[in-house]
């Protein structure tokens, strides 16, 4: 029963693998050839105030995790990878990825130290 427990865990982490990359990719695939910079550094779901400058990082951040992903899936497919390898290769780069996301988009919205200032006349105080 352990071992029917393992082998779907496994399949699992794999299979997981194909949906990841292909978000990864398509991200990538966006900033890069669309020049669709929406989804650069999000943070709270709102884009920093300039994509554009951390577009190349978010491009960068996107695409080699993705290829490094798609090796894995082709190193496990072709019975290249040991299940030791494959999963701790596949797992630090899932963890890496977020991270450095996170950075980037903590970077991209720098905190704003210090008192709000007031809106000028006619504005709203809501942006």
């Amino acid at each position: 029963m352990i071992q029917y427990v393992s082998l779907a865990m496994n399949w699992v982490i794999f299979l997981a693998l194909f949906p990841i990359t292909f978000f990864w990719l398509r991200r990538a695939w966006r900033i890069i050839v669309r020049r669709d910079f929406s989804e650069v550094a999000l943070k709270r779901g709102e884009s920093p105030k300039n994509p554009e400058r951390f577009a190349p990082i978010a491009a960068l951040l996107n695409l080699i995790p993705g290829i490094v992903l798609i090796c894995v899936i082709l190193g496990v497919v072709a019975g290249l990878l040991p299940y030791q390898h494959w999963t701790a290769a596949a797992g630090v780069t899932i963890w890496c990825k977020f991270f450095f996301d996170f950075i980037l988009s903590r970077h991209a919205h720098p905190v704003q130290w210090g008192r709000k200032k007031k809106p000028a006349e006619g504005e709203t105080g809501s942006e």
